[in-house]
């Protein structure tokens, strides 16, 4: 498994560092994020998506087709949605993802940033948003780019993945923890 997700990996970064080159090329690198963004949240929001993205029975043919019509429809266009064209043609839709989270950390290193990626149980309020970022701001020592989503399953809390560092705070995992404790015990 650590094999197939470090292949993953380095997909996605070849993948990731390539559209930041063409795009800080462009000047359109915050575009590219924001559309980026907006394909995340489409893949979020569907199963079908989800599917095909993940999937091996669809062929790439299959995959341009629906990934075109995905971005056509969503007007994903420019640099972005000839690049999930190019990824789909190339049988790497499988990586979208971890190429969206590696684009974000290769921009915001090009910013001077810190990539953080925080999972939520709730939307965070503007005030709780800023609190955060200014906290993780603190830790890192320079600005930090918050990426946010929300996670229903993590009950309450937060996960926060910075770099190499993860810090859960949520209730779900609390919870697996005393679950465990009692076997133990028990």
């Amino acid at each position: 498994m650590a094999k197939s997700g470090s292949m993953i990996s380095a997909v996605a970064e070849r993948y990731a560092g390539s559209l930041h080159d063409l795009a800080a090329e462009a000047g359109q690198v915050a575009q590219v994020e924001k559309d980026l963004a907006r394909f995340e949240a489409l893949i979020e929001e569907s199963e079908d998506l989800r599917r095909l993205i993940t999937s091996p029975v669809f062929s790439a043919e299959d995959q341009f087709k629906a990934v075109s019509a995905v971005a056509d429809k969503a007007e994903i266009g420019g640099l972005v949605g000839n690049f999930l064209r190019v990824v789909a043609q190339n049988r790497r839709l499988f990586a979208i993802r971890g190429i969206i989270r590696a684009f974000r950390e290769i921009a915001a290193r090009a910013r001077g940033e810190v990539a953080a990626e925080v999972a939520s149980a709730h939307e965070l309020t503007a005030a709780q948003q800023k609190e955060l970022k200014d906290a993780l701001s603190q830790v890192a020592g320079k600005e930090v780019a918050v990426s946010l989503t929300v996670d229903p399953s993590l009950l309450g809390g937060l996960v926060v993945r910075m770099g190499s560092r993860q810090i859960d705070t949520s209730l779900k995992t609390k919870l697996a923890s005393l679950k465990l404790a009692l076997k133990e015990v028990g």
